[in-house]
């Protein structure tokens, strides 16, 4: 009788292979997420600036990005990017650039409104204080954009790590996909054993997502 349970995860290096993966995902997140906070910050920056032209094309940007699924985007950059115009993109530098692309402008969106949510009052007393502009957004301006940014930015991160698991569709062997090749490998020996990888999966995100989410929780309940 062919067995099957939590052994699956424990039969050669099987369980050794899924940290593996985990430690790829976990490696594209915090590449891409922080090549995001720098750009999404100019990104945010720019969003603020007064000019007709601008302000479209931050628009535009903005928009394209979130109406385009990140799966499409995906495809876009990995196959339709590398066959029109015959650039060697590898999956891993594929899936970068689509996350940074994505979280610059979610972050970007995330630094505007925490600039525009400021009060023209705090402007005010700062000029009545005798503060420039740069001193103005240095001591005034600045620390209180910080402080609104952290819980937000900190769940984008969640956010991020959890959608890296799109990449294991142009190819590139993360968590969620050396699950799919450890259920395959011993689909006869554990016939049931898809219950017992995909549940770990969910716990090795759970236990890196659990505490980032819990932070930005009790940092947005220190700033209320």
């Amino acid at each position: 009788m062919p067995d099957s349970g939590i052994s699956i995860l424990f039969t050669g290096s099987n369980f050794w292979r899924l940290l593996q993966g985990l430690w790829v995902t976990i490696q594209i997140s915090l590449i891409s997420v922080g090549l995001s906070f720098v750009f999404g910050t100019l990104f945010g920056l720019l969003m603020t600036v007064k000019n007709r032209v601008v302000k479209a094309f931050c628009w535009l940007y903005l928009n394209f990005i979130r109406i385009m699924p990140q799966l499409v985007l995906l495809f876009l950059v990995y196959f339709g990017v590398t066959r029109q115009w015959r650039i060697n993109l590898s999956a891993w530098t594929s899936a970068i650039l689509v996350f940074t692309l994505w979280g610059t402008a979610e972050m970007g969106d995330l630094v505007r409104g925490a600039l525009t949510s400021i009060p023209v009052h705090q402007y005010e007393s700062a000029a009545a204080l005798g503060m420039d502009r740069k001193q103005t957004f240095r001591y005034v301006i600045l620390p209180q954009t910080i402080r609104r940014l952290i819980a937000p930015s900190i769940n984008l991160i969640t956010r991020m790590i959890k959608t890296t698991s799109l990449v294991e569709i142009i190819g590139m062997v993360e968590v969620l996909k050396t699950g799919q090749q450890i259920i395959d490998a011993n689909r006869m020996k554990f016939p049931t054993g898809a219950l017992w990888v995909y549940g770990a999966v969910f716990l090795l995100y759970f236990l890196v997502c659990w505490p980032i989410s819990s932070l930005a929780r009790k940092l947005e309940e220190k700033r209320r």
